[in-house]
């Protein structure tokens, strides 16, 4: 009996121990998540919490700022094709297609305005010749906020509600 007592023990102060360790660790981790997730609430300019698509907004935030280039596809300048096909391949890995148009029509399944989710991908015409043509794109982050290369600012974030890109909405898709 003794023996079992001074075993029990043992077992239990090592338990102890490990839950200890185990949430000093996880408190950390904890810790360094939320500060990671203000940093890039006050990047997107948006909140962003941990179940949000992390390793998305983290790879958007890296490529802000980022110069429009025409047919460029690296953070020293990119179009909005170059960056959304970039950003697709660091963190979905799967390659796409080079224009907007293609995009769309080969890499894509049609969906509504109302059933985006984080990375999808969103479609725009600002054209005042041809209007049934897709020349814009961008990467839905959530909550109306998407990304894309704009060719006076670069890449940014902005909101699908904000007039300019309401009038220019054309469609959304989700990659296969």
């Amino acid at each position: 009996m003794n023996r079992t007592f001074k075993f029990n023990t043992l077992y239990i102060g090592i338990l102890l121990l490990v839950l200890a360790f185990s949430s000093c660790t996880s408190s950390k981790q904890l810790a360094i998540q939320k500060n990671k997730t203000a940093q890039l609430s006050r990047k997107l300019g948006f909140t962003v919490n941990r179940k949000d698509d992390l390793p998305l907004l983290e790879e958007v935030s890296r490529w802000l700022g980022t110069p429009y280039r025409y047919g460029g596809t690296t953070r020293t300048g990119a179009d909005c094709s170059g960056f959304v096909g970039a950003v697709y391949k660091n963190v979905y890995h799967k390659s796409l297609q080079r224009t907007v148009v293609n995009i769309y029509n080969k890499d894509c399944q049609r969906i509504g305005k109302r059933r985006l989710k984080p990375g999808d991908l969103v479609f725009f015409n600002f054209s005042k010749r041809k209007k049934r043509t897709l020349n814009h794109m961008g990467i839905y982050l959530k909550n109306g906020y998407f990304a894309h290369a704009s060719t006076s600012k670069g890449v940014m974030v902005n909101h699908l509600s904000e007039n300019y890109y309401k009038k220019g909405w054309r469609k959304s898709g989700r990659v296969w």
